[in-house]
């Protein structure tokens, strides 16, 4: 039993058939735990490759079984968090524990990866969804991945990633980092922006694709989170592949992430917030 009381056992309960990550990219595929996605980095079959964020609680035996189907026996060669909260890191000590290997992370984030401080609550103001109302009861204190965390190097550059860097998208949190290939404009979004309303249960169980600002209810700093779309929008990534919802390109992608950046504070701020800024 875990620290939130669940279960050991229901990794082995779920059905293991359902474990197939979707490729996207030749060398780009994503599996959706529940209501996150994880990313796949590395061509099928290859000797080398990377996983981005680790999703939620109970997910690590699936996450292992999608990999296994991708790319064998093979462990990656690290694990790379766009940020700390609780449901993109649910399932990351246990998936290090079992390969063994490094999970880097942007400085400004590891203090809520290393057990040192809690992120703020989630809002329950915001959005007006079921998620957003439930959004305080979500675990937002520190995991503990001491024995495997390091920095990401500030110089943009990504270990074992050649071709990609991150880019500091601060906002939905002080450290949250998104990955771009400039090759191909391929780009790992996290949750700076999404494209799923997160804050309605039922949108994301629709999974109606529109791009959509960073979750609302775990969003304390609207101005930067302001400034990292604009930032991500310039980019003018072909493919996007976002923490929430499902992947996008092309020329809807670049519409709607550039009427998001334009109109951010209408579009994404909640109304009380704006009148902060």
């Amino acid at each position: 039993m875990d620290k939130y009381g669940h279960q050991d056992e229901m990794d082995n309960g779920w059905h293991m058939d359902q474990a197939v990550a979707e490729q996207m990219l030749p060398d780009v595929a994503f599996y959706r735990t529940l209501i996150v996605n994880v990313i796949f980095i590395g061509a099928e079959d290859a000797r080398e490759w990377v996983l981005v964020d680790c999703g939620i609680g109970h997910y690590a035996k699936r996450i292992i079984e999608a990999a296994q189907k991708r790319y064998g026996s093979r462990p990656p060669q690290a694990i790379i968090l766009t940020h700390g909260h609780f449901d993109h890191v649910g399932s990351a000590k246990k998936l290090a524990d079992h390969w063994n290997v490094p999970i880097y992370i942007h400085p400004k984030e590891m203090e809520y990866v290393t057990g040192k401080r809690d992120y703020p609550v989630g809002d329950a103001t915001v959005g007006g969804g079921l998620f957003s109302i439930l959004s305080p009861f979500f675990p937002t204190d520190p995991v503990d991945l001491s024995q495997y965390i390091y920095p990401l190097p500030e110089d943009g550059s990504i270990p074992f990633l050649e071709g990609w860097r991150t880019i500091h998208t601060p906002g939905h949190t002080p450290g949250h980092v998104a990955l771009f290939r400039e090759e191909d404009r391929t780009l790992i979004s996290g949750d700076a922006f999404i494209t799923v309303k997160q804050e309605s249960s039922m949108a994301v169980f629709i999974q109606h694709q529109h791009v959509h600002g960073p979750p609302a209810y775990f969003t304390h700093n609207w101005e930067a989170a302001e400034k990292s779309v604009k930032k991500l929008a310039a980019l003018q990534p072909r493919v996007a592949i976002t923490g929430h919802g499902l992947p996008m390109e092309g020329e809807l992608l670049a519409d709607q992430l550039d009427h998001l950046a334009e109109n951010f504070k209408e579009l994404a701020v909640p109304k009380h917030k704006n009148k902060l800024h």
